[in-house]
């Protein structure tokens, strides 16, 4: 792939991510400043940006039409996305916790709050474009035709001992 290419791709990905996450950032706020609990606000945020963000990431970022991979494209984006979940979860909550003393509703306890989801979602971004480019969207697993070269390989070496 040319440099301009990958560089439209990540392009792509972060136009696509931005979107997601100012999905997310919405529902989040908005649920927080009602008075739901961070982890119910995160769950809600994750659901909101991740189903526009698979159909961009998919369809506009590397371009994917047809038939989907159940297990390489959703099951993969399911598992690297509930992760994601768990970590801005546990710091949403965590940060909550920290400025209890701020009363709730308050726009700084909101924006503080909010902004440990977010800073989340950063810190994930580059990590999720590697594996979705080099496994859920690829096209092809490259695990398994590692695994399934090794295979043959072996049973090759395996035919060809002498008795």
């Amino acid at each position: 792939m040319s440099a301009s290419a990958l560089a439209a791709k990540i392009t792509r990905y972060a136009i696509g991510s931005v979107i997601a996450l100012g999905t997310s950032i919405v529902v989040f706020g908005l649920m927080y400043v009602a008075g739901i609990d961070t982890t119910v606000c995160s769950i809600a945020a994750f659901v909101a940006g991740a189903l526009p963000n698979w159909v961009l990431n998919r369809r506009w970022a590397w371009k994917i039409r047809g038939k989907v991979n159940f297990w390489r494209e959703v099951f993969a984006y399911v598992v690297i996305s509930v992760l994601v979940l768990v970590a801005s979860s546990a710091l949403t909550g965590w940060t909550n916790a920290q400025v209890d003393s701020i009363p709730s509703g308050h726009g700084i306890r909101v924006l503080l709050v909010t902004g440990a989801y977010v800073a989340v979602q950063a810190l994930f971004f580059a990590a999720k474009f590697l594996v979705y480019e080099h496994w859920v969207f690829a096209g092809r697993s490259r695990l398994r035709a590692a695994l399934r070269s090794r295979h043959q390989v072996w049973t090759a070496a395996r035919a060809n001992r002498s008795p």
